[in-house]
């Protein structure tokens, strides 16, 4: 199969990579994070998520944030709302894109978004339209595409068809997200086969956390497929309160490197994003997660 000659990455470690961290991030280093993303060249980056700050409280800053940073122009700045609510706020922000963020898991839907897959659904409904009025795009991630922490693994059948449902309602693209990492290429095919049935395959994304150390091939069996939009996490961070054990996104340095290295366009300038993963590793007091970022730390320190 032919890999895409470009590829569109979706940085989400400002708001993926940082909301389960213990510590406060202060909204200055927030905002400085992603203004050095996107003078990498990222096109999107995923800012804040207008969420309830008892239940992520790492986010409690987000108007701070969006009123911060130095929006450039061609980039967006999605951020997740998970309803009407949070609709508002974003859109008082001066948000311009939003993300609604469900599950093709019954078990974790209800440990995540405290509803079933059908109420979450239902209430997705009024924030696409409310979107819709008011010109914002609307995006929208699948967590647990091939396992669930609580239920085991999930069938291609039950991702397709939240799937579908996400892509009626307006979702410009719709992000099928490995939220324990647990896939491997096969089942990431099989998934996206049975998804693409119900949705055109130029308007998925996938989102791969690296928990069995499986991302990049599973990167490279979606390209094979046709995807050709990938979530990644500046210096690997990230993780979800959710699903224990599970590891940080990809690392936002290992794409590029492996797309530098077939050929496939990204704009984005891998030097100038390992500066970023630096300085907010800096700021959290660890390392980065990336093995590119590690390997290339050694080799400017010779």
């Amino acid at each position: 199969m032919t890999l895409p000659k470009r590829v569109r990455i979706v940085e989400v470690g400002p708001r993926d990579g940082l909301q389960n961290e213990a510590g406060v991030v202060p909204a200055a280093v927030k905002i400085e994070l992603i203004n050095r993303l996107a003078d990498a060249g990222l096109p999107a980056i995923e800012a804040t998520a207008f969420v309830s700050p008892k239940w992520v409280p790492q986010m409690a800053d987000n108007a701070e944030v969006m009123s911060g940073i130095k929006k450039k122009p061609g980039v967006a700045y999605p951020v997740l709302v998970p309803n009407l609510k949070g609709f508002e706020s974003a859109l008082a922000a001066g948000a311009e894109e939003i993300a609604v963020f469900g599950a093709a898991s019954e078990a974790f839907s209800r440990k995540n978004i405290n509803c079933s897959i059908a109420e979450s659904l239902a209430r997705f409904a009024p924030v696409a339209q409310a979107a819709k009025q008011h010109g914002l795009r609307v995006r929208g991630y699948i967590s647990c595409v091939v396992g669930c922490p609580y239920q085991g693994a999930v069938e291609p059948a039950a991702v397709a068809e939240v799937a579908a449902e996400l892509y009626r309602m307006g979702c410009y693209e719709v992000s099928l997200g490995d939220t324990i990492g647990v896939g491997t290429p096969g089942r990431i095919q099989a998934m996206i086969a049975a998804v693409a049935k119900a949705v055109p395959m130029e308007k998925l994304a996938v989102h791969f956390h690296d928990t069995w150390g499986q991302a990049l091939a599973n990167l490279y069996a979606a390209m094979e497929f046709g995807v050709a939009t990938m979530d990644s996490s500046v210096a690997g961070l990230g993780g979800c309160p959710y699903a224990k054990g599970a590891s940080g996104n990809v690392a936002t340095e290992d794409v590029v490197y492996l797309l530098n290295g077939l050929g496939i366009e990204t704009g984005v300038d891998l030097e100038r994003v390992f500066e970023a993963g630096r300085f907010i590793c800096a700021q959290l007091g660890r390392e980065p997660a990336s093995k590119v970022a590690r390997a290339m730390a050694a080799k400017n320190a010779c």
